[in-house]
């Protein structure tokens, strides 16, 4: 097996190998310039490379840049062979990466929260405190004993 160190060594060329070959070398019309390669992850092995990317554009130019890459997974795994000089070139897997739908939902988690804490603010807004501005009792009130009176 590998070490740790290798795998990310190869995971970062094939990283950079495949955004390069996708921005420059690949002719299809599918993988235009709204494919970007987010992440890349290669077993202990060195025999399997998952790759992660993100698509700007709607489901439709998702499932065209899918179909792009799985059309162009051949021309990519020789492309990396060539630039990482290994003996075993890692077979390519792509995985649509789910970060920016996360981060979507996220967001419109927090949206909600802003628009709850508004309306808890205008809520607030003009209220007065059930039992007085400051509810604590003071070191002053203590001076009076239990009897009525005054501490000496």
């Amino acid at each position: 097996m590998a070490d740790n160190a290798r795998a990310k060594r190869l995971a970062d060329l094939i990283r950079e190998v495949v955004a390069q070959k996708l921005q420059r070398g690949i002719k299809d019309p599918r993988l235009g310039s709204h494919v970007t390669i987010t992440d890349t992850r290669v077993t202990g092995d060195l025999r399997e490379a998952t790759v992660f990317y993100t698509v700007y554009g709607d489901e439709e130019e998702r499932k065209a840049a899918a179909a792009g890459l799985e059309s162009a997974k051949g021309i990519l795994r020789s492309e990396v062979g060539r630039a990482a000089g290994v003996k075993f070139t890692p077979t390519l897997t792509f995985v649509a990466d789910a970060l920016p739908d996360t981060a979507r939902t996220i967001e419109d988690l927090l949206d909600k929260a802003r628009q709850s804490d508004e309306k808890v603010r205008e809520a607030a807004t003009g209220a007065s405190y059930a039992g007085g501005a400051d509810p604590y009792r003071k070191p002053a009130d203590d001076e009076t004993d239990t009897d009525g009176d005054a501490a000496e």
